[in-house]
């Protein structure tokens, strides 16, 4: 793991992200910022963000195999890494089916991208790759610097990393809302939870392989699997549904603040985890 992420970041879709939110992630503590939503090959966002701050790491959680080639994205890495060395790990992935008509063998499109990223010259340590289920994550662990994966539990983390083995970065992403009420805080998480990733082949199989049934994945998610993917409670629940993930073999959490203000979440897990 060669770009040190620390314990903890923050996970934002790219139209979210700015460089006044960057520095405040930045001064709050947290070691990275996971830029959501398939941001373009250019990734000129990543520039905007390292410029705006001085040591914060920035991943994208991720680069769309499928939308921007190897070679285009290798030359971003090359230009980003030229300006802000060791700040910036690219992740990729394969995205899921539904996405798009040309999705068909999706283990050999990852090998061949991965393949064009070794061409471009992007170095295995600088790249990770978002993985959920047993032949990703091997991947990952050997063509990568390790496995990002999204919509998952601790009991998934405690799994990824026995197939990881130690030493290979293991960074899930974890949805919370900062809210003690149950009925508030499922309005808040389950419309995120549901649409689209509950209609999604991937997620849906990957949640399965750990227990989760088609009754609790149909309707908009029952409340036990809406409560697991999108934590709620106060900042101690929170901290320790986090600190779960870290507990079963997480590096580094990616935690996504759901609601309409991230900032005083964003805050709070700063005071509770990182001060």
């Amino acid at each position: 793991m060669a770009i040190e992420l620390g314990k903890i970041g923050i996970w934002r879709l790219g139209p979210q992200l700015d460089g006044d939110l960057a520095r405040e992630i930045e001064q709050l503590g947290y070691g990275a910022i996971w830029i959501g939503g398939s941001p373009d090959g250019k990734l000129e966002i990543v520039d905007e963000l390292l410029d705006a701050t001085e040591n914060i790491k920035v991943a994208t959680g991720i680069v769309n195999m499928w939308k921007d080639d190897a070679a285009t994205v290798g030359a971003s890495w090359h230009r980003i890494e030229a300006k802000h060395p060791g700040r910036f790990l690219l992740g990729v992935g394969i995205g899921h089916p539904e996405a798009t008509q040309e999705y068909q063998k999706p283990y050999d499109k990852i090998v061949d991208y991965l393949d064009g990223l070794d061409e471009a010259g992007v170095p295995v340590a600088a790249r990770a790759l978002a993985a959920l289920g047993p032949k990703v994550l091997k991947l990952s662990a050997e063509r990568t610097a390790g496995a990002h994966p999204y919509l998952t539990t601790p009991e998934h983390t405690r799994e990824a990393r026995q197939i990881l083995g130690e030493g290979v970065l293991l960074a899930p992403e974890q949805k919370v809302v900062l809210e003690s009420d149950p009925e508030k805080a499922r309005a808040i998480a389950r419309p995120r939870i549901e649409r689209p990733y509950l209609g999604l082949t991937n997620y849906r199989s990957n949640l399965k392989r750990h227990g989760w049934t088609d009754a609790d994945l149909d309707n908009g998610g029952s409340d036990a699997l809406v409560d697991a993917l999108g934590l709620h409670g106060d900042v101690d629940s929170i901290a320790r549904g986090i600190t779960a993930h870290l507990d079963a073999g997480a590096d580094h959490v990616c935690v996504q603040v759901l609601g309409d203000d991230p900032l005083p979440g964003y805050r709070a897990i700063s005071k509770a985890l990182l001060s």
